[in-house]
């Protein structure tokens, strides 16, 4: 588990991939602190295993289906990346509960500066929509970040000046693509409501429409 906190930005040294899977190097500094192999570390917000331990950085495979559902596929050598270790059963609690695992991706629509804040706004499919609410919580690129705004299609951040020097998001442009990851209690809530919810009989849906019909 993680919080959205990021501890240091990384770069990709290399990928070797094909189209289904591959593998990551990337140089790291704090997050090595205390890590061995087959610890987890989430880049860009993807909760990836440590296979190897290197003195200044880690090796950590990626799946097939990691592939299809970030944009870790995207990157190359020199890419910069969010990085932050599990967290400690002993560790402060600083943003929300991040699973580290993805629920899709979303496009950069816009950003604009607000004195010293910087509203970002981010387009994302109807499945990830329906999860957010306004003031509530999100992941991009796996940074903790409230939802100031919600639309049909899209929902807006705003950066402070720290979140802004600490992590990548900054230097995102205009269709770049970014992992989200919806509050995983919202997840949860949606499930027990699906599987709870009554299944309306026939002709109760025969009366439903009835009643319509006749403007009640």
């Amino acid at each position: 588990m993680f919080t959205g906190i990021i501890e240091e930005i990384g770069q990709v040294r290399h990928v070797v991939s094909s189209r289904t899977s591959g593998e990551i190097s990337l140089q790291a500094g704090r997050v090595l602190e205390g890590t061995r192999p087959g610890d987890s570390i989430a880049v860009n917000g993807v909760c990836l295993t440590a296979a190897k331990i290197l003195p200044d950085g880690f090796v950590a495979d990626v799946m097939p289906e990691t592939l299809r559902r970030t944009n870790l596929g995207m990157l190359s050598p020199g890419s910069s990346v969010n990085l932050e270790r599990a967290m400690a059963a002993d560790g402060r609690f600083g943003g929300h509960i991040v699973t580290g695992h993805i629920d899709g991706t979303g496009t950069i629509r816009a950003a604009r500066r607000e004195e010293n804040a910087v509203w970002i706004t981010v387009d994302a499919p109807r499945h990830i929509l329906d999860l957010i609410v306004e003031k509530g919580s999100v992941a991009i690129d796996g940074v903790s970040l409230t939802v100031a705004e919600l639309t049909e299609h899209n929902f807006s951040v705003s950066l402070i000046p720290h979140t802004g020097e600490r992590t990548i998001l900054l230097s995102k442009k205009a269709g770049d693509p970014v992992n989200l990851e919806n509050d995983v209690i919202g997840k949860y809530i949606q499930k027990l409501i699906t599987v709870s919810a009554p299944a309306r009989k026939p002709e109760s849906r025969i009366t439903e429409a009835f009643l319509q019909e006749h403007g009640f």
